[in-house]
């Protein structure tokens, strides 16, 4: 409808241009809004205000110009010029009653355009360090991601969706530890285990899974494990100078060779689990990249080296700093320790080198909002590549707390108390996660309630929604049933019978959807869609409680069940960009 409006004012400013009334050259850039009142019109033009200086005009004469100019077009009632100069469009009934026909042609490619031109985005989220199950906060940003990915889909863009597996670091070795360390007790070995270790059911299960397959080949004594380490007890202990102990220790004893198939062990059986439980909760991806891979393939020495050569390095302390400060950032950071090892942050910088020469016309990171000091050093270490740091959207994810009879649920991820992303989905089902994730903005923290998720009545939205959809199906069973059959073609035909304000209004909403998609894809805001989806969903129901469909007079009923079966169908789309199904009984 936009677009439609668009070329219809190109066409005038073109007739104008031809006529002598208006320069040649001027530059144009057309915008057509939706009015917020339509007692003002259905779409708004500012073309007039826009151009007025450069055609050396008044707004409201230039205004009344191109209205005069416009071409016939049998969609549009009336044409008037507002304010200042607006131009508004008042449409004919006949342009909503085109929605209908578009929608049951297109199909599934309804709301679908080729605005992204094919061109390759890539879109890393979750990305949860390998070292337990995913919780309800990686959730939100499973998601999230993957919502923000379909969207860019839906609009012509080619998708690499990305999870960047954390298979090397510290973290992973304080799991490789704490599996150990269960494996000893599984053994009977009497061990304290450390306080910073991971402390869930899940390490304890891992680690008899490894008794189960190598039996006692990997035990040592307790007193060899314990013995001289750093205390970690809560009065004048250490914890942290404990575990980097522990972890030498642990090393020493078993060897590297034991050592890395413990660890792989039990990263391997995590990472197992995640990839199941994403691809349940509807989410999977084209790669998974290993943060071990850079090293392996020189990666992170490339980038070190690319950084030096271009002066952005300094040694100090016997380590290697990058200026980051040159870029905006608070501080120089560390790259290479002073033990000659390099960090996360020279890991980060490999990978996003790699994102960079990939090929990827824009990159978008999903991280936690805990993330958020990170972005100015990750982009002033592209400025320093020599990339261009604006090919890098970071998106910030806030955590999700969970609410059950008006009590929040404590979590701590360190102590093993938390709710894993299965639980809830065992719980809530996969279509309210989905939905209830991405009804606010990213940045928003987001209270998930419990109950109203599992609730059928109408306050639940994704409930609401699904069953405007079921109800259309019901519609046409009983259509059945009744020996009744819908035609298409006489559907369309009639579409001039709808003419009550309840459809005119489903069908005003319906118009909007492309709209919808092409504005939550662009600003990555699913939520948007969400709220669109029950906007629509009460439309219909409001159409549905005023209004019978399987009336007497064949065109009508034909007419009636073209609106409520176009209305399925972006029911359906939209539905499915957001990873929740669209059921036809509930």
């Amino acid at each position: 409808m936009k677009q439609a409006l668009e070329n219809l004012v190109a066409q005038a400013l073109a007739k104008l241009q031809d006529s002598g009334e208006l320069r040649p050259d001027l530059a144009v850039e057309i915008q057509i809004e939706r009015t917020r009142d339509r007692r003002h019109g259905d779409f708004a033009c500012n073309i007039a205000l826009v151009l007025a200086r450069q055609a050396g005009k008044k707004p409201r004469e230039l205004a009344e110009r191109i209205t005069a100019a416009l071409p016939a077009a049998p969609a549009i009632a009336r044409v008037e010029v507002a304010g200042p100069g607006f131009i508004n469009f008042h449409l004919a009934p006949e342009a909503y009653h085109q929605v209908a026909r578009d929608i049951l042609e297109a199909g599934e490619a309804y709301g679908r355009s080729t605005l992204g031109h094919g061109r390759r985005v890539q879109v890393e989220f979750v990305s949860a360090n390998p070292t337990g199950p995913l919780h309800v906060g990686h959730g939100r940003g499973a998601a999230y991601g993957a919502a923000v990915a379909n969207l860019l889909v839906a609009v012509g863009y080619q998708v690499h969706r990305e999870y960047y597996v954390n298979d090397a670091g510290r973290q992973m070795d304080i799991l490789a530890v704490s599996l150990w360390l269960r494996y000893l007790q599984r053994c009977g070995e009497q061990l304290p285990f450390p306080a910073n270790g991971y402390q869930g059911q899940y390490v304890i299960d891992i680690a008899t899974a490894l008794y189960e397959l190598h039996g006692e080949r990997l035990r040592r004594p307790a007193h060899e494990v314990a013995s001289g380490l750093p205390s970690d007890e809560p009065d004048g202990g250490d914890k942290e100078r404990h575990i980097d102990a522990l972890i030498e220790r642990t090393r020493t004893l078993l060897g590297e060779a034991d050592y890395r198939l413990v660890f792989d062990f039990g990263l391997q059986a995590i990472l197992d689990d995640i990839r199941e439980d994403l691809e349940e909760f509807g989410v999977v991806y084209e790669e998974w990249y290993s943060e071990r891979s850079l090293v392996e393939r020189g990666l992170v020495r490339r980038a070190i080296e690319r950084l030096k050569q271009g002066g952005y390095l300094y040694e100090r302390d016997g380590a290697w700093w990058f200026r980051s400060t040159q870029f905006g950032d608070e501080k120089d950071r560390v790259v290479i320790r002073d033990n000659g090892q390099a960090t996360y942050f020279a890991h980060d910088i490999a990978y996003h080198m790699d994102k960079m020469e990939r090929g990827f016309e824009r990159v978008i990171d999903i991280w936690g909002a805990d993330h958020h000091g990170y972005v100015p050093r990750i982009k002033a270490a592209l400025a320093a590549l020599g990339d261009d740091p604006q090919r890098l959207d970071v998106l910030l994810v806030q955590f999700a707390s969970l609410w059950r009879g008006g009590q929040k649920i404590p979590m701590s991820t360190r102590a093993g108390q938390f709710v894993t992303l299965r639980e809830l989905r065992r719980e809530v089902g996969n279509d309210a996660a989905r939905f209830f994730y991405v009804m606010r903005k990213c940045e928003q923290h987001m209270d998930f309630d419990l109950d109203l998720a599992k609730s059928q009545t109408s306050d639940n939205p994704v409930y609401y929604i699904q069953y405007a959809h079921a109800r259309i199906c019901s519609v046409m069973r009983q259509l059945a049933e009744k020996g009744l059959t819908w035609n298409q073609e006489q559907g369309l035909a009639h579409l001039r019978q709808l003419v009550e304000p309840h459809e005119q209004e489903l069908l005003m909403t319906l118009s909007r959807y492309p709209e919808v998609i092409e504005s939550a894809a662009l600003a990555h805001e699913p939520h948007q869609l969400a709220h669109y989806l029950r906007e629509l969903a009460h439309a219909f129901h409001t159409y549905y409680n005023a209004h019978p469909f399987i009336v007497e007079h064949a065109a009508l009923r034909d007419a009636r069940l073209a609106l409520v079966l176009a209305t399925r169908q972006v029911l359906a789309n939209g539905l499915r960009i957001l990873g929740v199904s669209a059921p036809e009984t509930m």
